[in-house]
């Protein structure tokens, strides 16, 4: 039977990448996206011409009133998969929200609050009966729950770092399904997040590599195989873990 991913956010940046890792192993994508319909249809597209079978909802994860219409809506529509279930969920959409000290605004708290807590954890409180037996959940986070570095996302990682302390209570609940739920924290990638900052600023990419193993920054494709590689049927012994995708960041 071929295994069926949700990924929040895979219009674009690491769930771009992650929903064509997952297509490039012989799974079919539903991603969801908040705005720019157009990346997600181009998306849909490319996982198609990899031969698997793609399909683009719209989600507002701080709309969490909304989530038992997109449940019903997203079961619905993968009838025509002859299935009412799922085999993976990859929590992935966000925004880092710049929360200067001396300058934190309560609104920019709530929002992240909003997308990277509240949201993840009610869709997957929700979702969770309708996720397959030995199936698997992840929460994307980042390197700077382990690494303090630009005090600007000081409030963007505390929140990454609640989700990593409800991953390992999810792994809890649900290993008695046999579904294994982790944490995937990406180091820093050139992807648009922050303006594109790491992507586009050659001054601020080379500071970030000076004490890299690699000696590089990372690459969506480079987070998109690290999810492949733990959302496996191979990997089902991996659970409740904080799994670092840096590329050996701040050795």
């Amino acid at each position: 039977m071929t295994r069926i991913a949700l990924i929040t956010g895979g219009n674009r940046g690491l769930g771009r990448a992650a929903a064509e890792a997952l297509a490039d192993d012989g799974v079919d994508v539903v991603l969801t996206y908040r705005s720019h319909p157009e990346e997600a249809d181009a998306v849909v597209a490319d996982i198609e011409s990899r031969g698997r079978r793609a399909l683009a909802l719209h989600l507002d994860v701080t709309e969490h009133a909304s989530f038992p219409a997109f449940r019903d809506e997203l079961l619905g529509r993968l009838t025509g998969w002859d299935r009412r279930d799922l085999d993976i969920l990859v929590n992935n959409g966000g925004y880092e929200g710049r929360t200067p000290f001396g300058a934190i605004e309560a609104e920019t708290v709530d929002a992240l609050y909003a997308v990277h807590v509240r949201g993840p954890i009610l869709l997957t409180d929700l979702l969770a009966p309708a996720i397959r037996d030995g199936g698997r959940v992840v929460f994307v986070s980042t390197g700077l729950t382990r690494y303090a570095a630009n005090p600007l996302f000081s409030v963007y990682a505390a929140m990454k770092g609640a989700i990593e302390v409800y991953t390992t209570y999810a792994a809890k609940a649900l290993g008695p399904r046999r579904i294994t739920v982790n944490t995937l924290a990406p180091g820093a990638t050139a992807t648009d997040i922050g303006g594109g900052l790491i992507r586009d600023d050659e001054r601020y990419r080379a500071m970030i590599t000076a004490n890299h193993a690699f000696g590089r920054v990372g690459e969506p494709d480079d987070i998109g195989g690290a999810l492949r590689a733990i959302t496996a049927e191979s990997a089902g012994w991996i659970t409740a873990q904080r799994i670092e995708a840096s590329g050996g960041q701040m050795l």
